[in-house]
């Protein structure tokens, strides 16, 4: 990355598990660099495949600037309050759901996950699910058993199959019925609430991932990043992004920020 790109950057958004987690914790070095983004005055904006419930707490208590969720039905993010009621100045939660999402309780979805765990009896659907409004979420590797990613792969086969959306991260299949992504939601989200604009402000976007479901994220910005553990999914991921950090997890993704800033 130039001096240039880094100077030009407005916005960085990243995926969660495996990029700014290790082992399912927040680590202190990734979370550090949030703030340091910040501070910086670039717009922190988690991109993420958990769910509504995480998505609430993520937009109230972390330094951040919205949160699209649930693999792009909805965006949260607080907004000043206009007027004061009874003295307080707190923020207001916001939040916009993708016109195109469904609930979760769609008969398609309960169809594949019957026949997922008829082929895979050790999967579960992930502890997580009553957070979630739009997917089913099903754990292949967040909790033991851990399942080889040939089986995530193929329970995304069969809700392919059945009509449905579906997508690989490094711990769920999430499953949806509805068209839309996290690069939609996202890019929607940026022209609303920033005033971003397509094309023109492509090179103000940092995007930092992991894993199969960020691929979109990859091929849509031109200064993409990637966690060292992108290079697991070799196999799944057809457009990698421009760079990649040396180091895995939460550490690479601290890597990828100060990267950014020095080079400012």
């Amino acid at each position: 990355m130039t001096h240039d790109e880094a100077a030009g950057v407005r916005f960085v958004l990243m995926d969660i598990d495996d990029t700014l987690t290790r082992e399912g914790k927040l680590l202190a070095s990734s979370y550090t660099a949030l703030w340091k983004l910040k501070e910086a005055g670039i717009k922190v904006i988690p991109v993420t495949g958990r769910p509504a419930g995480w998505c609430d707490l993520i937009a109230r208590e972390w330094p951040a600037d919205g949160v699209v969720g649930e693999n792009g039905a909805l965006v949260f993010w607080e907004e000043p309050q206009s007027g004061t009621q009874g003295g307080s100045k707190l923020p207001v939660l916001k939040a916009e759901y993708h016109p195109a999402a469904i609930k979760n309780d769609h008969p398609v979805l309960v169809r594949i996950k019957e026949r997922a765990f008829a082929e895979f009896p050790e999967l579960r659907v992930a502890k997580d699910q009553f957070a979630r409004l739009f997917d089913l979420a099903l754990d292949f590797a967040e909790e033991d058993p851990v399942l080889p990613l040939s089986a995530a792969e193929r329970i995304r086969d069969i809700a392919l199959e059945e009509g449905a959306m579906a997508k690989v991260s490094s711990i769920h299949v999430n499953i949806w019925m509805g068209k839309y992504d996290k690069l939609s939601m996202a890019e929607h989200f940026l022209s609303r609430r920033f005033g971003w604009q397509s094309g023109a402000g492509d090179r103000e976007v940092v995007f930092a991932g992991d894993s199969p479901n960020d691929e979109p994220m990859f091929a849509r910005f031109p200064l993409a990043c990637a966690v060292a553990n992108v290079r697991r999914y070799g196999s799944l991921i057809k457009q990698f992004p421009a760079f990649v950090a040396s180091k895995e997890c939460g550490d690479g993704f601290a890597e990828i920020v100060e990267t950014i800033l020095v080079k400012r």
